[in-house]
Parts: C-alpha cells; sequence; structure tokens
C-alpha cells in the first residue's frame, strides 16, 4: 500500500508524485493541508521515517515563527500537535509504503521504497 502525503502547489510533490506513476506506483493521495493527519497517524508516519517530530518541521513558515517552535523544551508531543492544527508545518511530500516512509526531497528519495 503506497500513500503520498501530497501537496500540489508544491513542484517536489508534483515531481515525487509523477515519479511513483512513471514507476507504475499509484498511490493513495492525501491532501493533507486539506485533510491533515491525526497527531496518532503523524506518530506513526514519524515512525516509518525514523525521525523525531522536530526533523519534519518546515522552519520557513509563519506558524513555526507565531508558535516558537524552535523552543528546544518542547516535546514531541507539543510539535506533533503543532502540526496537526498546522499542516503547513510539515515538510511534503511523505511517501508511505507498508512500514517505510521518506520525504520526497529529492524526488528521487521515493524510489528508495520501490
Amino acid at each position: 500500500m503506497w500513500t503520498i502525503y501530497h501537496n500540489p502547489r508544491c513542484s517536489k510533490s508534483r515531481q515525487t508524485l509523477q515519479l511513483l506513476q512513471d514507476n507504475g506506483v499509484e498511490p493513495e493521495v492525501i491532501l493533507y493541508l486539506q485533510n491533515p493527519p491525526s497527531a496518532e497517524e503523524l506518530n506513526q508516519v514519524l515512525q516509518k521515517l525514523g525521525i523525531p517530530a522536530r526533523d519534519l518541521l518546515r522552519t520557513g513558515e509563519e506558524p513555526y515563527k507565531q508558535l516558537n517552535l524552535k523552543d528546544g523544551d518542547l516535546d514531541e508531543a507539543q510539535l506533533i500537535k503543532a502540526m496537526v492544527e498546522n499542516p503547513i508545518l510539515i515538510q511534503r511530500p511523505i511517501v508511505v509504503r507498508d512500514d517505510k516512509a521518506t520525504i520526497g526531497r529529492p524526488p528521487e528519495n521515493a524510489l528508495e521504497l520501490l
């Protein structure tokens, strides 16, 4: 089962989806800005990525600054809550295949899951 957390306005996200399709993969496409993952779903994705929540944050986005997310004292649950409430903070695209995942930056990262 393939899934891509996709933002069609993002060139890297579009390139990653195209790369998957060019390799015969038709993933379930989740438009995460319109349908944000729950905290539980995000936690599962982080486990599959093998990274802490902080590494999934887009630090250049306005909510990152507004919520002072650079504060090193914030725990995983607080960072995940911020991403659920402000999905623009989530790195994109995220490609998930079964129990593994990768961030499609660069898009070729998705090929690791083939």
